[in-house]
């Protein structure tokens, strides 16, 4: 299945976006949205306007958005460990989105950590 995911600013590295759309995503990153330099509440709306799930590792920011305002196509947020061992890569950001669609949980108004979806 095919995701629609708008990258936030701070997850657009070219390698992810590449993994994210090899994996047939329909990608469209902060770049590409003119969103660069926007405030997160900015970001979410376009991410509502254009149905989109928000992936992010501005998580803390988002999270208190979610609760602000629970009605979007979902947020996915990657948490950043301090060891580093833990820390996703771009492929356990795909693997962790694989897990949820086949989980077939509803993704609409949800905040999920991708950290644990990750297995």
């Amino acid at each position: 299945m095919s995701l629609k995911l708008l990258i936030d600013e701070d997850s657009q590295a070219i390698a992810l976006v590449k993994t994210l759309r090899k994996a047939n995503h329909d990608v469209v990153t902060a770049n590409e949205a003119n969103l660069m330099g926007q405030p997160d509440r900015m970001v979410l709306k376009y991410a509502i306007q254009n149905n989109r799930i928000v992936l992010t590792r501005n998580c803390r920011d988002f999270e208190a958005l979610h609760k602000a305002n629970p009605n979007h196509s979902g947020i996915f947020a990657v948490y950043q460990e301090a060891n580093p061992l833990k820390k996703m890569s771009r492929q356990d950001i795909v693997k962790a989105i694989t897990n949820l669609e086949t989980a077939k949980i509803p993704l609409r108004n949800q905040f999920f950590s991708l950290n644990h979806w990750n297995y």
